[in-house]
C-alpha cells in the first residue's frame, strides 16, 4: 500500500492511513470524555487510560504501575543505572535521549522553539509550553474548592493535589514524596549533583532554572519588586513581602533583650546571636567564627582571592555586588539615605541606622563584663579587648601588636619616612598631627616668656 503524501510503501492499509494522518495533521479520533483529538486510534486508547486510571504495565522491582510500556522501559533505567546517551562535548551520560537533547542546549546556546504568538524563542519545548499559557485566555476548568480556573484538565488535576495532599511521585534515593513530577525532577538533582543551568556571566552552575534567573539579577542589577509605600526596590519577592510588614506593622516576634520587633521567627533567632555572642559558622582554613552563614561565604573569598566584579570607572575589583553598588556612589556622589532629624545624608542604609542612635540614644550592645552599653557592635568588640587583652593587629615590621586597627595605622608611621606635618615656625617635620600640636606648645611657651620679659623691661 502506497502513501498518498510521500509515496512511502506499507504492507498494511491501516499503517498507510496512520502515516498519512501524521503528515496531514488530520485528527479523526476524538476522546468522548475531554474532546481531545488524536491522529491514531492507538494514541486515543492510550489516552483513555488517563480517564480510566488503568495502568497495565508493572515494574517487577518496585511494583510501580505505568500507562505505557515505553514509560516502564524508561523507568527501569532507574534500577539498572543504565545511561546509554552520552554528550559528545563533555562526556556526561544520560538515561534518556530527551535529557541529552536538553543538556546539549547548554553547549550550543540554541533556542529552537518559537512562540507563534509573540516570536519569543525557547531552548526547550517544555519552556515553550509553559510560556504558551500566558496567551491562553480560555480557562474552562474550575476547582470546586477554591474556584481557581485552568486552561487544561491536567492542570486542574495537578492543582487538586494541593487540596487532597496526594503526592504520587516518590524519590528513589530518599523516599520523599512530591505532588508534581517536575518538582521531583528538581529534587533529584540534589542527590545527583546535576547542575544543568549555567550563568553566562560568571559560569556559576545551578540545579534549577528559577535559581539561575534569580542569580542573574545580581549581574543585571534588576530589582523587579517595588514597595508601593516607599518605592524601595527588591531583587527577590520574599524579601519584598517581608519589607511590606514594616509598613503594615505586622511585626510578630519581639526580642526580650532590646525590644526590637521582627517579621519572622528565623530573623529573631539570627538577631539573638548578637546578644548571646553565638558564632556557629566556622572557617575551615583560618578557624574564624561567624554569626551568619552569609558572612562566612563572604569571608571565604578572602582565601580564594576572587574578585569577579569590576568598576568600569576606576577599574577597582570587588568580591560582592553589594560592595560594588556602594562603591559606585563614590563616583555618582549619590547619598540616598537621609536623616529626618538633622538632614545628614548617607550612602548606605546601615550607616543611617547607626547614625540615628545619636538622636535616639539607643545603645543595644552590652559588655558582659562591665555592663557598659554601646551604640555599635564594632565599638563593643573594641571595648571587649580591654578585658581580654586581645591584640589581633600586628605590625609586619617589628611584630608589635595592637588592640585596634587605628592604633596599628598610627604606629606604622614610625616606620614610614614620610612626615607630612610641618611646623611653620621652626620647619620641624612630624609624622602625626597630634605630635605637631604638642610641639607648638613649646613655641607658645617661648612666645609667652618673651612677652612677659618685654613687659618687665
Amino acid at each position: 500500500m502506497k502513501s498518498e503524501v510521500c509515496d512511502k510503501m506499507f504492507a498494511e492499509s491501516n499503517r498507510s492511513y496512520s502515516h498519512t494522518t501524521m503528515n496531514t495533521g488530520d485528527k479523526p479520533f476524538k476522546c468522548e470524555v475531554c474532546d481531545k483529538l488524536f491522529g491514531q486510534s492507538y494514541t486515543l486508547k492510550t489516552h483513555m487510560r488517563t480517564h480510566t486510571g488503568d495502568k497495565p504495565f508493572k515494574c517487577e522491582v518496585c511494583y510501580k504501575m505505568f500507562v505505557q510500556s515505553c514509560t516502564l522501559k524508561r523507568h527501569m533505567m532507574i534500577h539498572t543505572g543504565d545511561k546509554p546517551f552520552k554528550c559528545e562535548v563533555c562526556g556526561k551520560l544520560f538515561a534518556y535521549s530527551g535529557h541529552l537533547k536538553e543538556h546539549t542546549i547548554i553547549h550550543t546556546r540554541e533556542k529552537l522553539f518559537k512562540c507563534e504568538v509573540c516570536d519569543k524563542m525557547f531552548g526547550r519545548v517544555s519552556s515553550l509550553n509553559v510560556h504558551m499559557r500566558t496567551h491562553i485566555t480560555d480557562r474552562s476548568y474550575k476547582c470546586d474548592i477554591c474556584n481557581k480556573m485552568f486552561a487544561h484538565i491536567t492542570n486542574l488535576r495537578a492543582h487538586m493535589r494541593i487540596h487532597s495532599g496526594n503526592k504520587p511521585y516518590k524519590c528513589e534515593f530518599c523516599n520523599k514524596m512530591f505532588a508534581h513530577n517536575c518538582t521531583l525532577k528538581d529534587h533529584i538533582r540534589i542527590h545527583t549533583g546535576d547542575k544543568p543551568f549555567t550563568c553566562k556571566v560568571c559560569n556559576k552552575m545551578f540545579g534549577q532554572n528559577y535559581t539561575l534567573k534569580r542569580h542573574m539579577r545580581i549581574h543585571t542589577g534588576d530589582k523587579p519588586f517595588k514597595c508601593e509605600v516607599c518605592n524601595k526596590m527588591f531583587r527577590q519577592s520574599y524579601i519584598w513581602k517581608l519589607h511590606r510588614r514594616i509598613h503594615t506593622g505586622d511585626m510578630l516576634f519581639k526580642c526580650e533583650v532590646c525590644n526590637k520587633l521582627f517579621a519572622q521567627i528565623s530573623t529573631l533567632k539570627n538577631h539573638m546571636r548578637i546578644h548571646n555572642r553565638d558564632k556557629p559558622f566556622k572557617c575551615e582554613i583560618c578557624d574564624s567564627n561567624f554569626r551568619y552563614s552569609g558572612n562566612l561565604k563572604d569571608h571565604m573569598s578572602i582565601h580564594t582571592k576572587e574578585k569577579p566584579i569590576k568598576c568600569e570607572v576606576c577599574h577597582k575589583m570587588f568580591r560582592h555586588v553589594s560592595h560594588f553598588n556602594v562603591h559606585m556612589r563614590t563616583h555618582t556622589m549619590d547619598r540616598p539615605y537621609k536623616c529626618e532629624s538633622c538632614n545628614k545624608t548617607f550612602a548606605q542604609g546601615c550607616n543611617l541606622k547607626t547614625h540615628m542612635r545619636i538622636h535616639t540614644g539607643v545603645k543595644p550592645f552590652r559588655c558582659e563584663v562591665c555592663n557598659k552599653m554601646f551604640a555599635q557592635s564594632s565599638s563593643l568588640k573594641s571595648h571587649t579587648r580591654i578585658h581580654t587583652g586581645d591584640k589581633p593587629f600586628k605590625c609586619e615590621v617589628c611584630n608589635k601588636t595592637f588592640g585596634h586597627s587605628y592604633s596599628l595605622k598610627r604606629h606604622m608611621k614610625v616606620h614610614a619616612e614620610d612626615k607630612p606635618f610641618k611646623c611653620e615656625i621652626c620647619i620641624k617635620m612630624f609624622r602625626e598631627r597630634c605630635h605637631l600640636k604638642k610641639h607648638l606648645k613649646i613655641h607658645a611657651g617661648d612666645i609667652q616668656a618673651q612677652f612677659k620679659g618685654e613687659m618687665h623691661n
